[in-house]
């Protein structure tokens, strides 16, 4: 009775053909946004303010045919801002898209002429392989339907025991030995990978439909095409690359994802994305059209009083996520991803851009992040800021995230590196750092601190000690582009070199900075690739190399195998030790316990800070794991970044109990890294020499 009820409602309506179909068309409903299967229909939602003409547009995936143009009628379809039209009678594959009209100028940018992309779709039509599009429009696709909402239980790694990976999809597979290289499939195939290294996250650089064809540079030595490899340009935020799958037609790239994060569920692995929500792919003045600037440029972009773009990203636009209506959408994007998909934590590009107002002005308590931080859906979602922008605005350890969110600390990257390269005046500030960035954390606490030495963007760990300049000629913009300031020294020759001497250096300088970064509190990230030197010949800058500058060189995990081994083993050594996993900053000597560090020079308890000082040490007592009931074992470390070997004297361990050698990054592998309870012991009151730009740990033995 009900259903035929609804029908004869339905035949109050339009009626239009596609192909051999008879279509119903009614009012609609306003809710929710985007396109939604009903009993009656689909039915379809696009938010426009400023528009006075908006058309549905109807065709089937990978055609240029349109099988249907619906108007809709403002008095009829029209609630607000929200466009609505109910259709009945679709086939269970169709592509959709608006054409939408309104004012021009005053910042207005409205083009019927232009079939827009619905921003709220979760794909889009003519998904091709990598670099092989054909030129054929992509429209939204309607996939709701067929997205299986229940997931499996998730990792949920505590913050403190987490190790993120950062990887790119299609560079860390394509010359690894998978059945799928390229794709979210390829990355489930190194899962047992990343297992036996011992990360417990990775987090995947964009993900989203971008166009790795809208690279306008042309290497110069070959003459090639560059492309936009690394994709911070997207088109559609909730939809996932087909490229990326090994199946890139129609709904297959998201059934793909949510596959390949419930396989990483299973294994106890997380999956994060990087999410770009700091500006889009329509770039500026000249770019291109897929969605906003055609639905609603004055609501979805920073705006100058002249109808210009405000461009805080450095890439030619802004998104205006201070608009209540904008915070919707991106709360609504983030939101999917983790109940349609699962994924476990978000990076968010330039964050800070996501903290500014409608013109720019820096926000003391901004709604958008707000939103996001006191959302029910994302309070076991891990959220991770970029705390900069590409205006200047850097907020490590100010980001207004509270105590929901971590921060990319882009000062323990840089401190370590000035550490290691020998400046002086470094030992306070690495001190610092060690101990998880009080300065910058406190009342927050260390795992507020993503600490890195290397990540995409930049020199590569082996890069960092084999370069004293960035070479960027290759990208095509006259080395111009990328940072200049690294913090790196080639030690003693640019770029590959046969010295020995240099070679012995160079082993020695990223084994310091690999342990440095495991050895200190925070949440450590390491760039994919890192654990065996791969390189990118000096480029700084490689977002446009689609080729083996960028791509992981799995072969190296043969021909580096002792690097690898150490960095494994390092890994294995933070997972033993929930000394270097505190979820608080040290602070015994302030409530009555024993210190929870003592810090040490060349002989015990005389460390030295001082401006010409390129040595300290420090030891961490068992008993200060800030976990109730919980001793670990005690652990002594030992710094030397200056020219010349120091001769350490040995302090007592904080418990009484026996050294042993755990590293020295001076040996050659296997010497440089001994499993637990095989290395030497080393006596109280010994003078251990520690060689210049080397590092020792020793760890005591059970009580």
């Amino acid at each position: 009775m009900t259903r035929a009820t609804d029908r004869i409602e339905s035949r109050t309506g339009s009626e239009y053909s596609y192909r051999d179909r008879l279509l119903l068309v009614s009012r609609g409903s306003p809710l929710p946004a985007g396109a939604t299967t009903t009993p009656l229909g689909v039915n379809f939602v696009l938010l426009c303010r400023h528009g006075t003409d908006v058309t549905l547009i109807l065709s089937e995936p990978c055609n240029t045919e349109i099988h249907a143009e619906i108007p809709l009628d403002p008095s009829v379809n029209r609630t607000g801002d929200h466009w609505h039209v109910r259709v009945d009678g679709l086939p269970e594959e169709f592509c959709y898209g608006f054409r939408v009209d309104g004012p021009r100028g005053n910042g207005h940018r409205y083009d019927p002429s232009v079939i827009l992309h619905d921003p709220y779709t979760r794909a889009l039509s003519c998904g091709r392989p990598w670099g092989t599009g054909d030129g054929l429009p992509r429209r939204s696709l309607m996939v709701e339907s067929l997205i299986d909402g229940e997931r499996g239980v998730k990792p949920r790694t505590p913050l403190e025991d987490t190790i993120i990976y950062e990887l790119h999809v299609r560079g860390f597979t394509i010359h690894a030995d998978v059945r799928h290289p390229g794709t979210f499939r390829g990355l489930a195939e190194k899962i047992d990978y990343l297992k036996d290294l011992g990360v417990t996250a990775v987090e995947l650089l964009p993900i989203d439909e971008f166009d790795e064809e809208d690279c306008r540079f042309v290497n110069p030595f070959t003459g090639e095409r560059l492309r936009n490899y690394w994709g911070y340009s997207p088109i559609a935020f909730g939809a996932p690359k087909a490229a990326y799958s090994s199946n890139p037609e129609r709904a297959a790239p998201l059934h793909e994802l949510v596959e390949v994060v419930e396989r990483f569920h299973t294994e106890g692995l997380e999956i994060y994305l990087d999410v770009v929500f700091n500006h889009t792919a329509e770039g500026g003045d000249d770019g291109p059209t897929y969605n906003f600037r055609g639905v609603d440029n004055t609501l979805y972009y920073m705006l100058d009083d002249h109808g210009n773009y405000l461009n805080y990203s450095g890439c030619g636009n802004t998104f205006s996520s201070d608009h209540p209506i904008v915070r919707n959408y991106l709360l609504d994007c983030l939101r999917s991803w983790v109940a349609d998909a699962g994924v476990d934590g978000f990076r968010f590009d330039l964050a800070s851009v996501l903290g500014r107002d409608a013109r720019g002005r820096v926000l003391v308590e901004p709604p958008v992040i707000r939103r996001i931080s006191e959302d029910s859906l994302l309070r076991d979602t891990k959220l991770i800021a970029e705390p900069w922008d590409a205006a200047g605005l850097y907020q490590v350890g100010t980001f207004p995230g509270e105590s929901r969110w971590s921060d990319w600390n882009g000062r323990f990257r840089d401190d370590v590196r000035r550490f290691w390269r020998g400046d002086p005046g470094m030992t306070t500030a690495l001190a610092t750092r060690l101990c998880g960035s009080d300065d910058l954390y406190a009342g927050r606490g260390p795992l507020h601190s993503i600490n890195f030495i290397s990540c995409h963007d930049g020199f590569t760990l082996a890069d960092l000690v084999s370069y004293n300049e960035k070479h960027n000629e290759a990208n095509g913009e006259g080395n111009h582009d990328g940072g200049n300031d690294n913090n790196s020294w080639n030690c003693g020759a640019e770029g590959p070199t046969d010295d020995p001497i240099v070679n012995r250096l160079r082993a020695r300088q990223v084994r310091n900075l690999m342990a440095t970064l495991l050895l200190s509190q925070g949440v450590p990230m390491i760039l994919a690739g890192d654990e065996f030197l791969r390189t990118q010949g000096g480029n700084n800058n490689a977002w446009c190399q689609d080729n083996p500058v960028s791509w992981v060189d799995w072969r190296l995990l043969e021909s580096e195998a002792g690097f690898h081994r150490f960095t494994r083993m390092m890994i294995a050594i933070r997972k033993a030790h929930p000394v270097l996993r505190r979820r608080t900053f040290f602070h015994g000597d302030r409530t009555g316990h024993p210190p929870e560090i003592l810090w040490h020079g060349i002989e015990p308890s005389q460390p030295d800070f001082g401006h010409e000082s390129h040595a300290i040490a420090f030891a961490l007592d068992g008993r200060g794991t800030d976990r109730p009931g919980v001793v670990d074992r005690d652990l002594y470390v030992a710094f030397n970044a200056w020219s010349r070997p120091l001769d350490f004297r040995i302090p007592a361990a904080p418990t009484g109990r026996t050294w042993r050698l755990a590293v020295d990054t001076a040996q050659p592998s296997p010497e440089d890294i001994f499993e637990p309870d095989t290395g030497p012991r080393i006596e109280v009151g010994r003078i251990y020499r520690v060689e210049s730009h080397a590092m020792i740990v020793l760890v005591s033995e059970e009580a």
